[in-house]
């Protein structure tokens, strides 16, 4: 009997499914193994051993059933018989597998088209003679019933994967070098993304190396962390994917960059408590609740500067402060909250002060020369939503500095229009001849599980409008699109340095 945790480990975290080499390496062994089994099934019956490690005894001769089953290329059916007989039964088994409390008599022909097991019988491990063979599971991911499911699977053509199992199999797989099965697992993930499983389905594609399962899941917390208002799903996302999440340009942002902060706060406070339960009305007003408390015991210190706060400060650090400080309330708030120290704070003020000072009183017309990076990590995050074929209008005042800049929807038809009439702008109107800025549009629609049935990207671009000008820049008239839309807008108002690619 012998342990195999010192190749278990390929699976977790191990190579892609799809490299073409290591694939190769594994057809190269699964052969070998075959050819060596093959030898054995064909010595005479008086050199071929009768009995095995204890009672285990294999059958042979041609009224054992594996003599039934084609050489090189073991049949699989979908009747069940096969599956019933040689691995529910285990007859003409000619190997014990023994892990996690639980005994399978299988058969090495069935098993070589595991990588794992056929690098095993081909090579010179002791395991190659063996009988019986007991596996250490180094991952948590796998229990008894996946592995019972996925020796099962070498022994059926298809496998009913339950998106509750998936995780389970999908290590299990990972671990056994099973690549189809791997990829039937990715597929189900991607039918089956929701916010119950979405931060799961992440968190196992980064084990198991699934990354077009984790750009999926990626996508999909990005179009729905702002939208779906989802304290479960809020319990499941990690510093680190939260980190992630904040930093990106593409987050849906409905609204402005203060309702980032504020799902920050729920946030952090289920992430602390993570047994509260409560209606979703009552999460803001219980955290921000605590918040205070926390600040009065700790007299005052601003929260990411205490001991269970500092865990935090790398997500809080992708936030895009200036563009909450510019809204007298937002910024009243944040003085309010403490959540923030002054050290970050003040420097944002003195910026923003000095652009507004610039945007006022020079002939500065915005950006001319712009990153790309520029806009990825500095643009405005702000949006809204269609929530039918009609036509709608956004400012999002005080952030603009002197930028009356209105979004407009009608005939299918998003404008956006440069108006010079100090209406609802919350800062005084720049009355210049001509302003720049850059942009980027995006919209989307999702279905009731989240994910995007409709998709459209103006990429960056640099706009310039003057006093009362209109412009086009989104024309839907002849596209199939499904309402609610989320409308979402980057927009760099301040100046910067660099090229913007044409």
């Amino acid at each position: 009997m012998g342990a195999l945790s010192s190749r278990m480990l390929w699976g977790r975290g191990g190579r892609a499914p799809e490299d073409p080499g290591v694939a190769r390496e594994e057809e190269e062994a699964v052969e070998a193994a075959v050819a060596v089994i093959e030898e054995g099934e064909e010595e005479s019956e008086e050199t071929r051993p009768t009995t095995s490690q204890g009672s285990h005894k294999r059958k042979t001769g041609p009224e054992g059933l594996l003599s039934k089953v084609p050489r090189r290329k073991r049949a699989k059916d979908s009747s069940g018989s096969v599956y019933e007989a040689l691995f529910l039964r285990g007859e003409d088994s000619d190997v014990q597998i023994r892990a996690l409390g639980e005994e399978w008599n299988l058969h090495r022909i069935y098993l070589c088209q595991s990588g794992y097991f056929a690098s095993m019988f081909s090579g010179a491990w002791r395991e190659t003679t063996m009988n019986t063979i007991e596996l250490q599971m180094p991952d948590e991911n796998i229990d008894r019933e996946a592995l019972h499911e996925v020796l099962g699977s070498l022994y059926l053509d298809t496998v009913l994967i339950p998106p509750s199992r998936v995780v389970a199999i999908l290590a299990t797989a990972s671990l056994l070098q099973l690549d189809e099965l791997i990829q039937q697992c990715g597929e189900v993930m991607k039918e089956t993304v929701t916010a119950q499983t979405v931060c799961s389905y992440y968190y196992s594609s980064e084990s198991y190396g699934l990354q077009n399962i984790r750009i999926m899941c990626l996508q999909w917390l990005l179009d729905n962390l702002m939208t779906q208002h989802s304290d479960e799903l809020l319990r499941e996302v990690s510093l680190d994917l939260m980190k992630e999440l904040i930093a990106s340009s593409e987050l849906l942002v409905i609204e402005v960059e203060m309702d980032v902060y504020t799902t920050l706060k729920k946030w952090v406070f289920l992430q602390l408590h993570p047994t509260w339960r409560g209606p979703r009305k009552a999460l803001l007003p219980d955290a921000d609740s605590w918040f205070a408390r926390s600040r009065r015991e700790s007299e005052g210190t601003p929260f990411l500067e205490t001991e269970q706060g500092r865990a935090f400060v790398p997500v809080f650090q992708q936030l895009r402060i200036a563009y909450i400080i510019c809204d007298l309330p937002s910024a009243c708030v944040i003085d309010q909250d403490a959540l923030i120290p002054a050290t970050w704070l003040t420097p944002v003020y003195k910026e923003q002060w000095l652009a507004l000072l610039q945007a006022e009183q020079t002939r500065e017309l915005g950006p001319m020369d712009v990153h790309v990076s520029d806009l990825q990590g500095n643009s405005m995050r702000c949006g809204g939503q269609l929530h039918r074929d009609e036509q709608h209008s956004w400012r999002w005042a005080g952030f603009n500095f002197g930028w009356d800049l209105v979004v407009c929807y009608a005939n299918r038809r998003i404008i956006f229009r440069r108006s010079a009439l100090n209406k609802s702008c919350g800062l005084g109107v720049s009355l210049l001849w001509q302003r720049k800025v850059a942009f980027r549009l995006r919209l989307a629609s999702l279905d009731r599980a989240g994910r995007a049935i409709f998709r459209k990207d103006t990429e960056y671009q640099m706009l310039s409008l003057r006093k009362d000008q209109e412009l086009e820049v989104v024309n839907l008239e002849h596209q199939d699109i499904v309402f609610p839309i989320y409308v979402a807008c980057n927009f760099l108002y301040l100046p910067g340095e660099g090229h913007f690619p044409e």
